[in-house]
């Protein structure tokens, strides 16, 4: 079957990858989909891939994006609290008590569609997919970033995000005869369109004050309990982010040539920083966009 006939069916199985704040950008494709009178009957996800497929999968997608909007005004850092701590930052239990509100504490059996999420087991150096159980604990453990979330122990495994070792779940989609497998990889080595980019930062330039700011409060903060010079300090965030964007791009480009989906939609790694939530407006738009763009291009062929 061609892929234009392959998109007609509507029916889709949907893979979204991790990307900190940049896989807030799985709501715009999420919602242009529906838009386009698509059906996504599984979702395959990967940190913040596998939060946002909750959320959508618990049917708070709306709720959640409200929330999120608003993360400058409600202070955002007031849900972190913070650790220093050898297995990160970052405990997660405030952040996790306010996902409850959208995430409700159910078995990924009783949700009306198929999901999954990816975790990486690093005691015993293999992936992990939850596909039954708790999908608060799938959630929690998939988006454990290394060093930043503590990582969450199950039994006789350590838990950290799913993006070290497989950021793109594409090999783990959940499929039915016809149906259309999209995956949509929020760090991609592309251009980001000027027009868009410009867009973000005039939008976003009250919330960014604010926020870098609280950043800022927490790196001075980080450095003064590590007796470093200040000519030697460097951006821990900064980074950080590099890291894991370099640490997921070649394996997700292995993976994708791998498992090649019917459609892959691309957004830049360079849109936003993996901890840049204060643009969570601009970022839906972004995926909006993008999946309207392939989607033409696919249905053109």
């Amino acid at each position: 079957m061609n892929q234009i006939n392959k998109l007609n069916k509507k029916e889709v199985s949907l893979v979204l990858s991790g990307g900190g704040a940049r896989g807030i950008a799985h709501i715009g494709v999420i919602e242009e989909l529906e838009e386009q009178g698509y059906g996504i009957h599984s979702i395959s996800g990967t940190s913040m891939g596998a939060l946002v497929g909750a959320i959508y999968a618990t049917g708070k997608m709306e709720e959640y994006k409200k929330w999120i909007y608003t993360l400058d005004k409600f202070e955002v850092f007031k849900l972190i609290d913070f650790t220093f701590s050898s297995g990160g930052f970052i405990k997660g239990n405030r952040i996790f008590d306010k996902l409850k509100d959208f995430i409700p504490d159910i078995n990924i059996e009783e949700l009306g569609i198929s999901y999954s999420a990816t975790a990486t087991d690093i005691t015993n150096k293999k992936e992990v997919i939850f596909s039954k159980g708790s999908i608060l604990e799938a959630v929690r453990a998939s988006i454990s970033i290394p060093t930043v979330f503590t990582p969450v122990k199950k039994e006789n495994s350590l838990l950290i995000d799913g993006g070290v070792i497989n950021n793109v779940p594409i090999n783990h989609a959940k499929r039915v005869k016809d149906d259309v497998l999209i995956a949509v990889d929020v760090n991609a080595d592309v251009p980001v369109s000027v027009h868009k980019l410009n867009i973000i930062e005039k939008e976003s330039k009250k919330k960014q004050s604010i926020y870098l700011k609280k950043i800022k409060d927490f790196q001075n903060q980080f450095y003064k309990n590590k007796k470093t010079e200040k000519t030697e300090q460097v951006n821990y965030f900064g980074i950080l982010d590099k890291t894991i964007n370099l640490l997921t791009s070649q394996i997700t480009e292995m993976l994708i040539e791998k498992y090649p989906p019917d459609v892959l939609i691309n957004i830049s790694r360079d849109v936003s920083n993996t901890f840049d939530f204060y643009k969570a407006e601009q970022l839906v738009e972004i995926g909006r966009d993008a999946a309207k763009k392939t989607l033409l291009k696919h249905n053109t062929y």
